[in-house]
């Protein structure tokens, strides 16, 4: 356990994270996604609802303001601007981190074929169908000339 980071941060989700660079998304699917097929790299949470991982993730993870269009999420069948409750709850959870983001929906292969090229894919145990969201990964500015941050400071001078 950490301080400050939600228990579902798993150690290879946070190494994956981490890992990401600016560009690489990942995907949080449901339970029924096939996974195991489309994923370069999967990460199971099963167990796990996607909205709390939705919003663990999005508590440690920039969302790129370089490009238009940064979360989509997948569609009820061919229809696109139908909301179900779950899509309903990912905009509000993605408003909360990102209240300047639009979540972006996407019909089926166009979904799948992003899913394919995901950095990684975080599977979790949600029942419900089509409650998919991809994150498209950010940048951390640099601080201001003269900020210090943690990192700066020497662990090993008392």
């Amino acid at each position: 356990m950490l301080k400050g980071l939600d228990p579902l941060l798993s150690p290879e989700l946070l190494f994956t994270l981490r890992a990401m660079g600016h560009g690489d998304e990942i995907a949080i699917v449901d339970g029924n996604y096939p996974g195991v097929e489309h994923a370069r790299r999967l990460i199971r949470l099963d167990g796990h609802h996607l909205i709390p991982v939705l919003n663990a993730v999005l508590s440690v993870l920039p969302i790129d303001d370089f490009v238009a269009e940064a979360i989509f999420r997948s569609t009820v069948k061919a229809e696109r601007d139908k909301l179900d409750p779950v899509h309903e709850e990912m905009i509000d959870c993605c408003a909360r981190h990102e209240p300047h983001r639009q979540v972006v929906p996407l019909i089926g292969q166009d979904f799948y074929g992003r899913v394919k090229t995901a950095h990684a894919v975080i599977q979790t145990g949600e029942p419900r169908l089509y409650a998919n969201i991809i994150l498209r990964k950010g940048v951390i500015y640099p601080k201001e000339p003269g900020t210090h941050t943690a990192a700066e400071v020497d662990p090993f001078v008392y």
